[in-house]
């Protein structure tokens, strides 16, 4: 049966060779189901239908560093349906690191995912230890319980006796340690003074799992704790990094919009950094990148500081919005959250996460608490960054950045805010003076037709440092870079954060 299909065995009836089902079922990426004919089939059938209805994910692939984790239980899964959970187990290495790491990869009927997770090796101890009636060894036995179940898979579908065999020792083994009844186990209970025993079997015909089949060897229980619970678990801690992050930087040579919202242009074919800010009011739309024949568009929406500041209220991004058009595929990022929009499917995800996602060629990576990278074929490419400040500050508030490489292959009918300099305009600077700051030297800048004053001065790039920034030498030009731009900064407000600039 080809690799997409899974087979799923239902047995009715008490003479079903279900050993068989089982069988065909597991080798087909499936399972098996007793329908029992003394219970009512009609809602044993839905629930069985119920169960496996609603596939939203295959191939799903749990990884963990290797030095970090041993005897993990099964970690990569077919199918994964809704309203069932996926459970891994293992053993964490005591390397002395606080934080365990793990790469989850699955695919949908749309998308490929993959989610970069993080877990405090100590903070499961710390809240079974606040609850007085709790396991101690719980994780533990739920590490056997499932490599049992999956020992009795891999026994019924051995190819061989001496297979069986050697698996029903370590099932046998196993199921001794942690104390389960299991198809090849039974339960021996005595009563405290030793004159009374009762033989406990395992049901003839079970669902499936640790309880199931028939008697076996026997465990000995008398009254008291078994071995597991009489020594609490160890304190696992490991750490292992996963390779290099999976959102990689852009280039060095960027265009960038950043905060109230100033942006710099780098200009490679004249080796110069030219920046202007747009003076604007808190919930405009404005277009930064329009591509009509790539079908690409990328606006911002701006948002105030908390409070005027000498007279003068302070915009920033707020929310960054990229729209593909022909893949009719929206990515709506904001200081809170990353949404993503294909068609009638609708996709969140939170700051706190790193992993990315691949759907109609717009790849979406997403490093936590950082940036989101989103990449369109493998041609043109968008960074956008996250700047968290302090909640308490009087003034300002979270915003976002925008920075796109001058390799982006956008076409010659690409414009907006940003765009327009994808096609270079020929730049001269002369008449350099001192300013009325010695620490700022001012000139003349001949442009499009213009001659603009503008002014030698420093501003933020804060790609490599998000709190303090690094500083770029540029070319600062007036009155929200009129002159410089085409047209007016008005002229690049847009209705909507999917709309494409409309030039007349």
């Amino acid at each position: 049966m080809r690799d997409e299909f899974s087979l799923f065995s239902l047995g009715m009836g008490f003479d079903v060779d279900y050993d068989f089902l089982e069988r065909i079922a597991l080798e087909n990426r499936g399972m098996a189901q007793r329908i029992y004919a003394n219970q009512n089939a009609s809602q044993q059938l839905k629930d069985f239908y119920q169960q496996v209805s609603s596939p939203l994910l295959r191939k799903i692939l749990i990884e963990y560093p290797d030095e970090a984790v041993t005897d993990v239980t099964q970690n990569s899964f077919d199918k994964y349906f809704s309203g069932s959970e996926l459970v891994v187990a293992g053993r964490v290495e005591p390397h002395g690191y606080s934080v365990l790491q793990s790469v989850i990869t699955a695919s949908s009927g749309t998308m490929d995912l993959s989610l970069q997770a993080e877990a405090d090796v100590h903070e499961l101890d710390e809240i079974l230890a606040l609850q007085r009636y709790v396991n101690p060894g719980f994780a533990r036995q739920l590490w056997a319980y499932i490599t049992i179940n999956q020992l009795l898979a891999e026994r019924s579908l051995a190819s061989t006796a001496a297979k069986k065999r050697k698996i029903t020792q370590r099932i046998v083994s196993m199921s001794l340690q942690h104390q389960f009844v299991t198809p090849m186990t039974a339960m021996l209970v005595e009563s405290e003074s030793g004159d009374e025993r009762l033989l406990v079997d395992s049901p003839k015909d079970p669902k499936q799992g640790c309880c199931s089949g028939s008697l076996g060897r026997k465990v000995s229980l008398t009254y008291g704790p078994p071995p597991w619970a009489q020594f609490p678990t160890a304190q696992p801690t490991a750490l292992a990094q996963i390779g290099p992050d999976l959102v990689e930087a852009l280039p060095n040579h960027i265009t960038l919009v950043e905060n109230d919202p100033h942006f710099i242009i780098h200009l490679p074919k004249s080796k110069q950094d030219i920046c202007f800010n747009i003076d604007s009011e808190p919930g405009k739309i404005l277009n930064l990148v329009s591509d009509p024949d790539l079908d690409v568009v990328v606006n911002g929406q701006l948002i105030g500081a908390k409070k005027l500041e000498e007279t003068k209220m302070s915009t920033f991004f707020g929310t960054i919005a990229i729209y593909c058009r022909k893949q009719d595929m929206k990515v709506e990022i904001s200081t809170k959250r990353i949404s993503v929009t294909n068609g009638k499917y609708a996709h969140i995800f939170s700051w706190e996460e790193t992993g990315n996602m691949t759907q109609n060629g717009v790849k979406i990576s997403i490093k936590k608490d950082t940036h989101v990278t989103v990449s369109v074929n493998e041609e043109i490419s968008f960074m956008v960054l996250l700047h968290r400040v302090w909640k308490k500050h009087p003034v300002n508030v979270d915003f976002l950045g925008v920075y796109t490489p001058h390799t982006n292959m956008f076409s010659p009918e690409v414009h907006g805010l940003l765009g327009q300099f994808f096609s270079e305009p020929e730049v001269k600077v002369f008449n350099v003076h001192p300013g009325s700051d010695p620490k700022k030297p001012e000139a003349t800048m001949e442009v499009k037709g213009h001659k603009l004053a503008v002014t030698r001065g420093w501003q933020k790039d804060y790609r490599t440092d998000k709190v303090y920034g690094t500083n770029v030498y540029c070319w600062f030009i007036h009155n929200s870079g009129k002159g410089f731009i085409d047209g007016h900064y008005k002229d690049y407000i847009v209705p909507h954060l999917d709309s494409f600039l409309q030039r007349s």
